[in-house]
């Protein structure tokens, strides 16, 4: 664990372009993102967060101007919503 003086320095440092996130996710959301990051060579869970967000804005992106995409993120809206209690925290 860092010390009180270090952690400042860091969020003094980098408080215009990170925050930090404390959410209560379901033990499977953790195993994911654990997963993501050893199959993607990422460094740890907080990178995977981005990671899966850089994915999902890369997939509505493609959405845009390609059919088969803008179906899949309808497919997993609604996939999602149905599903939601499963997957929320």
């Amino acid at each position: 664990m860092a010390t009180a003086k270090a952690q400042r320095k860091w969020r003094d440092k980098h408080r215009l372009v990170k925050s930090q996130l404390n959410v209560m996710a379901r033990k499977a959301t953790h195993e994911c993102l654990e997963d993501f990051a050893a199959s993607f060579a990422l460094k740890g869970k907080g990178e995977a967060v981005t990671f899966a967000c850089f994915l999902a804005r890369a997939l509505i992106q493609r959405a845009g101007y390609n059919v088969e995409a803008a179906r899949m993120v309808d497919d997993y809206v609604r996939a999602y919503h149905r599903d939601r209690d499963m997957h929320a925290a």
